[in-house]
């Protein structure tokens, strides 16, 4: 779905409002958090935290690596 948004001034930030339907179909709600991602194309929203996907991704690195260690501690 492709909708047009209107940015505005608000204080010294801009804001943009995203359509009922849109954040209904995509369970946004008041209060939600979002990060904004630049990438090539433009803007991406997301409720995706980039920066816990990396750590994640080292987590699982070094449970691989250090099976027997992690074991031992959650004793």
């Amino acid at each position: 779905m492709i909708k047009t948004v209107t940015v505005r001034q608000t204080g010294t930030s801009v804001s943009a409002t995203i359509p009922k339907e849109m954040a209904e179909r995509l369970h946004i709600e008041q209060g939600d958090r979002l990060f904004a991602v630049e990438t090539s194309d433009g803007v991406l929203l997301t409720p995706y935290d980039p920066t816990l996907e990396q750590a994640m991704r080292a987590y699982r690195r070094i449970a691989k690596n250090r099976r027997v260690a992690l074991r031992e501690l959650a004793r």
